[in-house]
């Protein structure tokens, strides 16, 4: 997945700090901080994308009765080296207690604040064909703060015709409804051809944040946040790595290519 800040006659905004993922840490005694936008601002992407994962992981403990978690077990289970957890959880202000860890339902709530998931999120899909019908009716988004409120299309046989219990809008009425009904993500999920007149109806409408799976690069307002999925990039990513595995396998027989990767 790739994040794109507004852009405008091809100027990219620049956005985020480095990453200090392999700066050292260490554990030292509770404490909660007030999460505040200027800390929030200077926690670097990729770590944000992690306390997503540390978030959905959390949860999942909370429901089975955990109160504290230590961060072996907290990193195993989200797939990351117990440092760079406590490095990642150290931009919240919390540390964990040595020999005890950190208490589960602190951390769900401070990963929630910096996440701005303390209010909801209302959605709108644009392009109701397979991958939009899929996601109008996942049912995991309203759980998780992200309910969609508006749906769009341009087919006729759709117009009015409710997906997940939501009734089908014409394209031409993104505005106004976006607006209507205060939507502040538009998900894009049209031909590439459609998506950029639809990410400009969507800005038009408020939307401050698009989620785009049209193989495109949109033009947007520099106060817009994009991210883009392209599944065809992440399967050739994919693609990649067992290539790289195949090649380290006929390299151990003396029969590679010869191609160092470096990670």
């Amino acid at each position: 997945m790739v994040s794109q800040r507004g852009r405008r006659n091809g100027a990219a905004v620049a956005a985020g700090t480095p990453d200090a993922d392999n700066a050292p840490t260490a554990e030292m005694p509770a404490v909660t901080v007030e999460a505040d936008p200027v800390r929030a601002r200077s926690i670097p992407e990729a770590a944000v994308a992690r306390l997503a994962v540390y978030l959905r992981v959390l949860s999942g403990m909370s429901d089975q009765g955990a109160t504290t978690v230590a961060s072996e077990e907290l990193s195993a289970a989200a797939g990351v080296n117990s440092a760079k957890l406590r490095k990642d959880l150290s931009y919240l202000g919390s540390y964990g207690t040595r020999g005890v860890g950190y208490e589960v339902s602190v951390l769900i709530e401070e990963i929630e604040r910096i996440l701005g998931l303390t209010r909801k999120h209302k959605v709108a899909v644009v392009g109701i064909g397979n991958l939009g019908h899929a996601l109008a009716n996942y049912g995991g988004f309203p759980g998780r703060g992200f309910p969609v409120e508006a749906l769009f299309d341009l087919d006729p046989d759709l117009i009015g015709i409710p997906v997940g219990g939501i009734p089908v809008s014409h394209l031409e009425d993104i505005a106004s409804v976006c607006k209507e009904r205060e939507i502040s993500i538009g998900v894009i999920a049209t031909p590439p051809t459609a998506a950029q007149s639809v990410c400009d109806r969507l800005v038009a409408g408020g939307v401050q944040c698009i989620l785009n799976f049209a193989p495109v690069v949109l033009q947007v307002p520099s106060h817009i946040e994009v991210r883009k999925v392209d599944l065809a990039v992440e399967l050739q990513i994919l693609s990649f790595h067992v290539a790289r595995r195949a090649d380290a396998e006929l390299g151990a027989n003396g029969t590679g290519n010869g191609y160092v990767i470096q990670t």
